[in-house]
Protein backbone atom coordinates (compact mmCIF):
# COMPACT_ATOMS: atom_id res chain seq x y z
CA UNK A 1 0.00 0.00 0.00
CA UNK A 2 2.81 2.44 0.73
CA UNK A 3 4.40 1.67 -2.60
CA UNK A 4 1.07 1.97 -4.16
CA UNK A 5 0.94 5.71 -2.90
CA UNK A 6 4.33 6.61 -3.29
CA UNK A 7 3.69 5.95 -7.05
CA UNK A 8 0.50 7.65 -6.56
CA UNK A 9 2.74 10.37 -5.80
CA UNK A 10 5.56 10.69 -7.74
CA UNK A 11 2.54 10.64 -10.87
CA UNK A 12 0.52 13.39 -9.43
CA UNK A 13 3.70 15.36 -9.03
CA UNK A 14 4.83 14.66 -12.96
CA UNK A 15 1.00 15.73 -14.06
CA UNK A 16 0.55 18.68 -12.12
CA UNK A 17 0.41 21.53 -14.84
CA UNK A 18 3.38 23.05 -14.66
CA UNK A 19 5.88 20.07 -14.15
CA UNK A 20 3.71 18.52 -17.11
CA UNK A 21 4.45 21.63 -18.97
CA UNK A 22 8.32 22.07 -18.75
CA UNK A 23 8.26 17.93 -19.27
CA UNK A 24 7.10 17.98 -22.52
CA UNK A 25 9.35 21.96 -23.73
CA UNK A 26 12.62 19.75 -21.92
CA UNK A 27 11.75 16.51 -24.03
CA UNK A 28 11.23 19.36 -26.74
CA UNK A 29 14.25 21.09 -26.32
CA UNK A 30 16.02 17.50 -25.82
CA UNK A 31 15.06 16.71 -29.52
CA UNK A 32 16.69 19.74 -30.94
CA UNK A 33 19.77 19.60 -28.71
CA UNK A 34 19.58 15.79 -30.23
CA UNK A 35 19.36 16.69 -33.45
CA UNK A 36 21.80 19.06 -33.90
CA UNK A 37 25.17 17.05 -34.44
CA UNK A 38 27.61 17.80 -31.81
CA UNK A 39 25.78 18.19 -29.37
CA UNK A 40 24.08 15.53 -26.52
CA UNK A 41 22.04 15.21 -23.78
CA UNK A 42 24.94 15.85 -21.23
CA UNK A 43 25.53 19.18 -22.72
CA UNK A 44 22.21 19.91 -22.36
CA UNK A 45 21.74 18.59 -18.44
CA UNK A 46 25.50 20.14 -17.78
CA UNK A 47 24.12 23.71 -18.07
CA UNK A 48 20.79 23.54 -16.99
CA UNK A 49 21.73 21.96 -13.60
CA UNK A 50 22.60 25.04 -11.82
CA UNK A 51 20.05 26.98 -13.32
CA UNK A 52 17.57 24.53 -11.39
CA UNK A 53 18.97 25.05 -7.85
CA UNK A 54 15.84 27.54 -7.24
CA UNK A 55 12.96 25.19 -8.54
CA UNK A 56 11.39 22.25 -6.52
CA UNK A 57 13.52 19.19 -7.21
CA UNK A 58 10.35 17.42 -9.03
CA UNK A 59 10.14 19.93 -11.84
CA UNK A 60 13.89 20.16 -11.66
CA UNK A 61 13.85 16.02 -13.18
CA UNK A 62 10.91 16.83 -15.29
CA UNK A 63 13.02 19.17 -17.12
CA UNK A 64 16.35 16.67 -17.15
CA UNK A 65 14.33 13.44 -17.72
CA UNK A 66 12.51 15.19 -20.89
CA UNK A 67 16.47 16.26 -22.29
CA UNK A 68 17.63 12.72 -21.71
CA UNK A 69 14.73 11.31 -23.55
CA UNK A 70 14.28 13.43 -26.02
CA UNK A 71 17.55 14.00 -27.06
CA UNK A 72 18.13 10.24 -27.14
CA UNK A 73 15.39 9.74 -29.81
CA UNK A 74 16.17 13.40 -31.92
CA UNK A 75 19.65 12.02 -32.56
CA UNK A 76 17.74 9.77 -35.33
CA UNK A 77 16.44 12.72 -37.21
CA UNK A 78 20.04 14.33 -38.30
CA UNK A 79 20.84 10.53 -38.55
CA UNK A 80 18.29 9.61 -41.25
CA UNK A 81 18.17 13.07 -42.81
CA UNK A 82 21.87 13.50 -43.68
CA UNK A 83 23.46 10.30 -42.36
CA UNK A 84 25.01 12.57 -39.37
CA UNK A 85 24.17 11.07 -36.51
CA UNK A 86 23.03 13.89 -34.04
CA UNK A 87 23.74 11.78 -31.52
CA UNK A 88 25.92 8.72 -30.43
CA UNK A 89 22.97 6.69 -29.71
CA UNK A 90 21.95 7.47 -33.55
CA UNK A 91 25.04 5.86 -34.87
CA UNK A 92 23.25 2.43 -35.81
CA UNK A 93 20.25 4.18 -36.85
CA UNK A 94 22.03 5.79 -39.71
CA UNK A 95 23.10 2.25 -41.31
CA UNK A 96 19.31 1.97 -42.76
CA UNK A 97 17.52 4.65 -41.93
CA UNK A 98 19.55 6.87 -44.38
CA UNK A 99 19.09 4.63 -47.18
CA UNK A 100 15.76 4.15 -46.42
CA UNK A 101 15.89 8.51 -47.03
CA UNK A 102 17.67 8.48 -50.41
CA UNK A 103 14.66 5.74 -51.32
CA UNK A 104 12.21 8.43 -50.78
CA UNK A 105 11.41 6.84 -47.30
CA UNK A 106 12.65 9.07 -45.27
CA UNK A 107 9.57 9.97 -43.56
CA UNK A 108 8.68 6.80 -42.92
CA UNK A 109 12.26 6.25 -40.74
CA UNK A 110 11.40 8.79 -39.12
CA UNK A 111 8.26 7.45 -38.08
CA UNK A 112 9.02 4.07 -37.43
CA UNK A 113 12.24 5.54 -35.29
CA UNK A 114 9.58 7.44 -32.69
CA UNK A 115 7.19 4.68 -32.43
CA UNK A 116 9.91 2.55 -31.61
CA UNK A 117 11.60 5.23 -29.13
CA UNK A 118 8.22 5.58 -27.28
CA UNK A 119 8.06 1.39 -26.94
CA UNK A 120 11.06 1.07 -25.85
CA UNK A 121 11.05 4.37 -23.53
CA UNK A 122 7.81 3.39 -21.72
CA UNK A 123 9.21 -0.49 -21.44
CA UNK A 124 12.27 0.49 -20.02
CA UNK A 125 10.26 2.74 -17.28
CA UNK A 126 8.28 -0.07 -15.85
CA UNK A 127 11.05 -1.76 -15.58
CA UNK A 128 12.84 1.31 -13.43
CA UNK A 129 9.57 1.60 -11.36
CA UNK A 130 9.65 -2.30 -10.58
CA UNK A 131 13.40 -3.41 -10.27
CA UNK A 132 14.83 0.52 -8.68
CA UNK A 133 13.26 -0.06 -5.10
CA UNK A 134 13.61 -3.91 -4.99
CA UNK A 135 16.95 -3.98 -5.83
CA UNK A 136 17.33 -0.69 -3.41
CA UNK A 137 15.52 -2.65 -0.57
CA UNK A 138 18.01 -5.56 -0.78
CA UNK A 139 21.25 -3.57 -0.91
CA UNK A 140 20.05 -2.13 2.56
CA UNK A 141 21.59 -5.60 3.82
CA UNK A 142 25.11 -4.20 2.53
CA UNK A 143 28.08 -3.50 4.91
CA UNK A 144 31.28 -1.89 3.78
CA UNK A 145 32.45 -5.28 2.05
CA UNK A 146 29.45 -5.11 -0.05
CA UNK A 147 30.16 -1.77 -1.19
CA UNK A 148 33.24 -2.22 -1.55
CA UNK A 149 32.64 -5.16 -4.08
CA UNK A 150 30.09 -3.40 -6.15
CA UNK A 151 32.79 -0.71 -6.29
CA UNK A 152 35.51 -3.09 -8.09
CA UNK A 153 32.91 -4.74 -9.92
CA UNK A 154 31.74 -1.25 -11.76
CA UNK A 155 35.23 -1.04 -12.69
CA UNK A 156 34.81 -4.69 -13.74
CA UNK A 157 32.01 -3.77 -16.08
CA UNK A 158 33.66 -0.93 -17.50
CA UNK A 159 35.96 -3.04 -18.38
CA UNK A 160 33.99 -6.25 -19.64
CA UNK A 161 31.59 -4.03 -21.69
CA UNK A 162 34.46 -1.93 -23.73
CA UNK A 163 33.82 -3.08 -26.89
CA UNK A 164 37.41 -3.42 -28.36
CA UNK A 165 38.30 -0.36 -26.19
CA UNK A 166 39.83 -1.77 -23.60
CA UNK A 167 42.76 0.23 -22.96
CA UNK A 168 41.01 3.73 -23.75
CA UNK A 169 38.53 2.20 -20.89
CA UNK A 170 41.28 1.55 -18.59
CA UNK A 171 42.78 5.46 -19.31
CA UNK A 172 39.78 6.82 -18.40
CA UNK A 173 39.24 4.92 -15.34
CA UNK A 174 42.83 5.82 -14.12
CA UNK A 175 42.36 9.29 -14.90
CA UNK A 176 39.14 9.74 -13.09
CA UNK A 177 40.66 7.94 -10.15
CA UNK A 178 43.87 10.32 -9.89
CA UNK A 179 40.75 13.17 -10.11
CA UNK A 180 38.54 11.24 -7.32
CA UNK A 181 41.63 11.49 -4.83
CA UNK A 182 41.97 15.50 -4.69
CA UNK A 183 41.11 16.32 -1.44
CA UNK A 184 41.72 15.27 2.35
CA UNK A 185 42.21 11.35 2.63
CA UNK A 186 39.33 9.47 4.47
CA UNK A 187 41.97 7.89 6.99
CA UNK A 188 44.77 10.53 7.22
CA UNK A 189 43.46 13.18 6.88
CA UNK A 190 45.97 14.73 4.40
CA UNK A 191 45.92 17.23 1.69
CA UNK A 192 46.33 15.26 -1.30
CA UNK A 193 47.03 17.52 -4.78
CA UNK A 194 45.12 20.59 -3.60
CA UNK A 195 48.20 22.84 -4.93
CA UNK A 196 47.16 25.17 -2.37
CA UNK A 197 43.55 26.16 -3.02
CA UNK A 198 40.86 25.68 -0.42
CA UNK A 199 38.68 24.98 -3.01
CA UNK A 200 39.69 21.68 -3.42
CA UNK A 201 40.26 20.58 0.04
CA UNK A 202 36.81 18.69 -0.58
CA UNK A 203 37.49 17.54 -3.77
CA UNK A 204 36.20 18.21 -7.43
CA UNK A 205 32.99 19.58 -7.46
CA UNK A 206 31.10 17.35 -9.58
CA UNK A 207 28.76 19.94 -11.69
CA UNK A 208 31.80 22.04 -12.78
CA UNK A 209 33.84 19.42 -13.88
CA UNK A 210 30.66 17.99 -15.75
CA UNK A 211 30.02 21.15 -17.10
CA UNK A 212 33.54 21.04 -18.54
CA UNK A 213 34.18 17.71 -19.26
CA UNK A 214 30.76 18.02 -21.84
CA UNK A 215 30.15 21.88 -22.57
CA UNK A 216 32.96 23.59 -23.03
CA UNK A 217 34.95 20.61 -24.36
CA UNK A 218 32.70 20.53 -27.40
CA UNK A 219 32.81 24.18 -27.79
CA UNK A 220 36.67 23.86 -28.13
CA UNK A 221 36.11 20.52 -30.49
CA UNK A 222 34.02 22.31 -32.44
CA UNK A 223 36.13 25.78 -33.01
CA UNK A 224 39.07 23.22 -33.95
CA UNK A 225 37.52 20.33 -36.13
CA UNK A 226 34.22 22.12 -37.45
CA UNK A 227 33.82 24.34 -40.75
CA UNK A 228 30.76 26.17 -41.11
CA UNK A 229 28.82 25.82 -43.98
CA UNK A 230 28.43 28.69 -46.18
CA UNK A 231 25.18 29.92 -47.40
CA UNK A 232 24.52 29.03 -50.77
CA UNK A 233 27.23 26.47 -50.74
CA UNK A 234 26.09 22.97 -52.37
CA UNK A 235 25.93 21.13 -49.00
CA UNK A 236 23.94 23.75 -47.12
CA UNK A 237 21.50 23.76 -49.97
CA UNK A 238 21.68 19.91 -49.86
CA UNK A 239 20.82 19.74 -46.57
CA UNK A 240 17.86 22.42 -46.82
CA UNK A 241 16.28 19.77 -49.54
CA UNK A 242 16.89 17.26 -47.96
CA UNK A 243 14.55 18.47 -44.76
CA UNK A 244 12.08 19.90 -47.04
CA UNK A 245 10.76 17.18 -48.62
CA UNK A 246 10.07 14.78 -45.54
CA UNK A 247 7.26 14.55 -43.46
CA UNK A 248 6.27 12.16 -40.27
CA UNK A 249 4.80 8.93 -41.95
CA UNK A 250 4.21 6.00 -39.16
CA UNK A 251 3.94 2.43 -39.75
CA UNK A 252 0.65 0.72 -40.25
CA UNK A 253 -0.92 -2.34 -38.40
CA UNK A 254 1.02 -5.09 -40.23
CA UNK A 255 4.39 -3.26 -40.23
CA UNK A 256 3.96 -2.72 -36.38
CA UNK A 257 3.33 -6.27 -35.79
CA UNK A 258 5.93 -7.20 -37.22
CA UNK A 259 8.51 -5.25 -34.99
CA UNK A 260 6.99 -6.64 -32.18
CA UNK A 261 9.58 -9.37 -31.70
CA UNK A 262 12.18 -6.78 -32.93
CA UNK A 263 11.01 -4.18 -30.11
CA UNK A 264 11.21 -6.90 -27.97
CA UNK A 265 14.31 -8.47 -28.19
CA UNK A 266 15.77 -4.53 -27.96
CA UNK A 267 13.87 -3.87 -25.22
CA UNK A 268 15.48 -7.10 -22.98
CA UNK A 269 18.94 -6.22 -24.72
CA UNK A 270 18.50 -2.10 -24.08
CA UNK A 271 17.48 -2.77 -20.49
CA UNK A 272 20.32 -5.38 -19.44
CA UNK A 273 22.92 -3.23 -20.40
CA UNK A 274 21.61 0.07 -19.44
CA UNK A 275 21.70 -1.73 -15.70
CA UNK A 276 25.35 -2.21 -15.97
CA UNK A 277 27.12 0.58 -14.47
CA UNK A 278 30.03 1.84 -17.53
CA UNK A 279 28.43 -0.19 -20.65
CA UNK A 280 26.32 2.30 -22.53
CA UNK A 281 24.52 2.82 -25.16
CA UNK A 282 27.04 2.32 -27.84
CA UNK A 283 26.68 -1.38 -26.64
CA UNK A 284 23.17 -1.70 -26.66
CA UNK A 285 22.33 -0.74 -29.58
CA UNK A 286 25.02 -2.49 -31.28
CA UNK A 287 24.06 -5.46 -29.77
CA UNK A 288 20.26 -5.46 -30.68
CA UNK A 289 21.33 -4.58 -33.92
CA UNK A 290 23.29 -8.03 -34.25
CA UNK A 291 20.39 -10.02 -32.54
CA UNK A 292 18.09 -8.49 -35.46
CA UNK A 293 20.03 -9.14 -38.05
CA UNK A 294 20.83 -13.25 -36.50
CA UNK A 295 16.95 -13.33 -36.11
CA UNK A 296 16.37 -12.14 -39.75
CA UNK A 297 18.91 -13.19 -41.79
CA UNK A 298 16.93 -12.86 -45.05
CA UNK A 299 16.63 -9.52 -44.89
CA UNK A 300 19.53 -6.99 -46.61
CA UNK A 301 20.42 -5.17 -43.44
CA UNK A 302 22.69 -1.98 -44.47
CA UNK A 303 20.29 -1.16 -47.59
CA UNK A 304 17.18 0.76 -45.80
CA UNK A 305 15.77 -2.27 -43.49
CA UNK A 306 13.06 -0.68 -41.12
CA UNK A 307 13.89 -3.46 -38.82
CA UNK A 308 17.09 -2.23 -38.68
CA UNK A 309 15.85 1.19 -37.47
CA UNK A 310 12.96 -0.11 -35.24
CA UNK A 311 16.02 -2.34 -32.98
CA UNK A 312 18.61 0.59 -32.68
CA UNK A 313 15.96 2.99 -31.72
CA UNK A 314 14.18 0.54 -29.37
CA UNK A 315 17.37 -0.58 -28.09
CA UNK A 316 18.65 3.19 -26.87
CA UNK A 317 15.80 4.11 -25.58
CA UNK A 318 15.60 1.34 -23.03
CA UNK A 319 18.65 2.14 -21.44
CA UNK A 320 17.39 5.37 -20.92
CA UNK A 321 15.22 4.54 -18.06
CA UNK A 322 16.83 1.35 -17.31
CA UNK A 323 20.47 3.49 -16.68
CA UNK A 324 18.64 5.46 -13.77
CA UNK A 325 18.25 1.81 -12.03
CA UNK A 326 21.95 1.11 -10.48
CA UNK A 327 22.10 4.90 -9.97
CA UNK A 328 18.58 5.26 -7.91
CA UNK A 329 19.19 1.66 -6.34
CA UNK A 330 23.10 1.70 -5.36
CA UNK A 331 24.00 5.53 -5.87
CA UNK A 332 26.43 4.27 -8.48
CA UNK A 333 25.82 6.40 -12.39
CA UNK A 334 25.11 3.84 -15.18
CA UNK A 335 26.20 6.25 -17.68
CA UNK A 336 27.69 9.57 -18.15
CA UNK A 337 23.81 11.20 -18.30
CA UNK A 338 22.72 9.34 -15.12
CA UNK A 339 25.91 10.82 -12.99
CA UNK A 340 24.08 14.11 -14.30
CA UNK A 341 21.36 13.30 -12.53
CA UNK A 342 23.67 12.53 -9.68
CA UNK A 343 24.58 16.13 -10.20
CA UNK A 344 21.17 17.45 -9.64
CA UNK A 345 20.30 15.69 -6.73
CA UNK A 346 23.38 16.64 -5.14
CA UNK A 347 22.45 20.83 -5.82
CA UNK A 348 18.84 19.79 -4.14
CA UNK A 349 20.71 18.68 -1.09
CA UNK A 350 19.54 15.10 -1.86
CA UNK A 351 21.51 11.69 -2.07
CA UNK A 352 20.65 8.58 -4.28
CA UNK A 353 21.54 4.81 -3.16
CA UNK A 354 19.43 2.35 -0.85
CA UNK A 355 17.93 4.72 1.29
CA UNK A 356 16.90 6.70 -1.15
CA UNK A 357 12.99 5.02 -1.77
CA UNK A 358 12.82 5.35 2.15
CA UNK A 359 13.99 8.76 2.78
CA UNK A 360 12.63 10.79 -0.49
CA UNK A 361 9.91 8.36 -2.18
CA UNK A 362 8.32 11.26 -3.64
CA UNK A 363 11.47 12.56 -5.26
CA UNK A 364 12.47 8.67 -6.83
CA UNK A 365 9.11 7.93 -7.80
CA UNK A 366 8.47 11.39 -9.80
CA UNK A 367 11.62 10.90 -11.24
CA UNK A 368 10.22 7.65 -12.96
CA UNK A 369 7.06 9.13 -13.80
CA UNK A 370 8.61 11.58 -15.62
CA UNK A 371 10.50 9.23 -17.44
CA UNK A 372 7.10 7.11 -18.17
CA UNK A 373 5.54 10.15 -19.36
CA UNK A 374 8.59 12.20 -21.52
CA UNK A 375 7.93 8.71 -23.43
CA UNK A 376 4.79 9.07 -23.91
CA UNK A 377 4.81 12.86 -25.02
CA UNK A 378 7.99 11.67 -27.22
CA UNK A 379 5.70 11.55 -30.54
CA UNK A 380 3.50 14.00 -30.95
CA UNK A 381 6.41 15.90 -29.84
CA UNK A 382 9.03 14.74 -32.59
CA UNK A 383 5.85 14.77 -35.11
CA UNK A 384 5.35 19.12 -34.90
CA UNK A 385 9.68 18.99 -34.99
CA UNK A 386 10.13 16.78 -38.20
CA UNK A 387 6.90 18.51 -39.63
CA UNK A 388 7.32 21.91 -38.61
CA UNK A 389 10.58 22.97 -37.50
CA UNK A 390 13.25 20.55 -38.26
CA UNK A 391 14.27 22.66 -41.37
CA UNK A 392 15.00 25.72 -39.30
CA UNK A 393 16.78 23.82 -36.72
CA UNK A 394 19.73 22.64 -39.08
CA UNK A 395 19.91 25.93 -40.69
CA UNK A 396 21.18 27.10 -36.62
CA UNK A 397 24.69 28.35 -37.30
CA UNK A 398 27.46 26.70 -34.83
CA UNK A 399 28.99 30.17 -33.81
CA UNK A 400 26.18 32.05 -32.06
CA UNK A 401 25.14 28.35 -30.90
CA UNK A 402 28.47 27.72 -29.14
CA UNK A 403 28.96 31.37 -28.11
CA UNK A 404 25.49 30.51 -26.24
CA UNK A 405 26.31 27.62 -25.05
CA UNK A 406 30.03 29.35 -23.69
CA UNK A 407 27.66 31.60 -21.54
CA UNK A 408 25.42 29.51 -20.13
CA UNK A 409 28.63 26.73 -19.22
CA UNK A 410 30.45 29.77 -17.44
CA UNK A 411 27.28 30.64 -15.48
CA UNK A 412 26.29 27.00 -14.52
CA UNK A 413 29.47 26.46 -13.34
CA UNK A 414 29.84 29.86 -11.08
CA UNK A 415 25.64 29.46 -10.15
CA UNK A 416 26.43 25.77 -8.63
CA UNK A 417 28.79 26.92 -5.70
CA UNK A 418 28.46 30.83 -5.79
CA UNK A 419 32.54 30.71 -6.77
CA UNK A 420 34.76 32.15 -9.18
CA UNK A 421 36.67 29.26 -8.72
CA UNK A 422 34.31 26.73 -10.15
CA UNK A 423 34.77 28.79 -13.97
CA UNK A 424 38.34 27.84 -13.25
CA UNK A 425 37.80 24.78 -12.55
CA UNK A 426 34.76 23.95 -15.47
CA UNK A 427 37.50 25.58 -18.00
CA UNK A 428 40.10 23.12 -16.89
CA UNK A 429 38.06 20.39 -17.32
CA UNK A 430 37.19 21.76 -20.80
CA UNK A 431 40.82 21.50 -21.98
CA UNK A 432 41.07 18.01 -20.55
CA UNK A 433 37.66 17.03 -22.53
CA UNK A 434 38.73 18.09 -25.90
CA UNK A 435 42.39 16.70 -24.98
CA UNK A 436 40.28 13.30 -24.32
CA UNK A 437 38.28 13.23 -27.56
CA UNK A 438 41.70 13.94 -29.43
CA UNK A 439 42.91 10.92 -27.82
CA UNK A 440 39.40 8.94 -28.00
CA UNK A 441 39.20 8.36 -24.23
CA UNK A 442 35.14 8.12 -23.36
CA UNK A 443 34.26 10.36 -20.56
CA UNK A 444 31.87 7.58 -18.97
CA UNK A 445 34.80 4.89 -17.78
CA UNK A 446 36.19 8.36 -16.02
CA UNK A 447 32.92 10.14 -14.58
CA UNK A 448 32.33 6.25 -13.42
CA UNK A 449 35.84 6.05 -11.48
CA UNK A 450 35.42 9.72 -10.16
CA UNK A 451 32.50 8.43 -8.12
CA UNK A 452 33.57 5.19 -7.12
CA UNK A 453 37.15 6.35 -5.89
CA UNK A 454 35.75 7.15 -2.81
CA UNK A 455 33.77 4.43 -2.42
CA UNK A 456 36.83 2.46 -3.48
CA UNK A 457 38.76 3.92 -0.88
CA UNK A 458 36.41 4.62 2.24
CA UNK A 459 34.96 1.44 1.97
CA UNK A 460 38.05 -0.42 1.63
CA UNK A 461 39.20 1.22 4.86
CA UNK A 462 35.79 0.11 6.29
CA UNK A 463 36.36 -3.19 4.99
CA UNK A 464 39.59 -3.98 6.66
CA UNK A 465 38.75 -3.31 10.03
CA UNK A 466 35.10 -5.34 9.36
CA UNK A 467 37.01 -8.29 8.21
CA UNK A 468 40.12 -8.27 10.81
CA UNK A 469 42.73 -7.54 7.70
CA UNK A 470 41.76 -10.81 6.13
CA UNK A 471 39.97 -10.34 2.33
CA UNK A 472 39.69 -13.77 2.11
CA UNK A 473 36.89 -13.29 4.97
CA UNK A 474 34.84 -11.77 1.45
CA UNK A 475 34.26 -15.06 0.28
CA UNK A 476 32.64 -15.94 3.36
CA UNK A 477 29.50 -13.24 2.81
CA UNK A 478 27.31 -14.59 -0.07
CA UNK A 479 26.61 -10.71 -1.69
CA UNK A 480 30.13 -10.86 -1.88
CA UNK A 481 30.84 -14.29 -3.39
CA UNK A 482 28.26 -13.17 -5.98
CA UNK A 483 29.06 -9.81 -6.78
CA UNK A 484 33.43 -11.19 -6.96
CA UNK A 485 31.78 -13.81 -9.50
CA UNK A 486 30.18 -10.89 -11.74
CA UNK A 487 33.60 -8.94 -11.47
CA UNK A 488 35.50 -12.24 -12.86
CA UNK A 489 33.05 -12.61 -15.27
CA UNK A 490 33.48 -8.90 -16.87
CA UNK A 491 37.25 -9.19 -16.41
CA UNK A 492 37.17 -12.06 -18.62
CA UNK A 493 34.67 -11.06 -21.19
CA UNK A 494 37.74 -9.00 -23.26
CA UNK A 495 39.73 -12.24 -23.35
CA UNK A 496 36.82 -14.29 -24.91
CA UNK A 497 35.71 -11.25 -27.43
CA UNK A 498 40.12 -11.43 -28.67
CA UNK A 499 39.63 -15.52 -28.85
CA UNK A 500 36.94 -15.29 -30.77
CA UNK A 501 37.74 -12.84 -33.04
CA UNK A 502 40.82 -14.98 -33.74
CA UNK A 503 39.06 -18.45 -34.59
CA UNK A 504 36.68 -16.17 -36.69
CA UNK A 505 40.26 -14.57 -38.87
CA UNK A 506 41.17 -18.26 -39.05
CA UNK A 507 38.11 -19.86 -40.17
Amino acid sequence: MTVLMNIGAGLFHVLTPVNLLLLVVGTFLGIIVGALPGLNSSIAMGILIPLTYGMDPATALCILAGIYTGSTAGGSVSAILLEIPGTGAAVVTAFDGHQMQLQGRGGLALGISSVSSVFGGIAASFVLALCAPFIAAQALKFGPPEYLMLSVMGFASVIGMSTGRTSKNVMGILIGLLISMIGISPQGGLKRFCFGSNALLEGVPLVPMLIGLFGISTIIKTIADTKPLKRGSETMENVKQAIQIVKMQYPDRKMLKSFLPVWLHSTVIGNIVGAIPGAGMTVAIFMAYDQVKRSRPDLPFGTGVPEGVAAAECANNSVVGSSMIPLLALGVPGNAASALFLGALMIHGLRTGPKFFSESPAVAYTLIGAFLFASIALLPVMHVFVNYMATHVMRLRREPLNALILILCVTGAFASGNNYTYIAFAVAFGVLGFLLKEWDIPFGPLILAVVLGDMLESYYIQSTVALRHNMLNLLKRPICAGLLILTVFFLLMPIYQMIKKRRAGTS
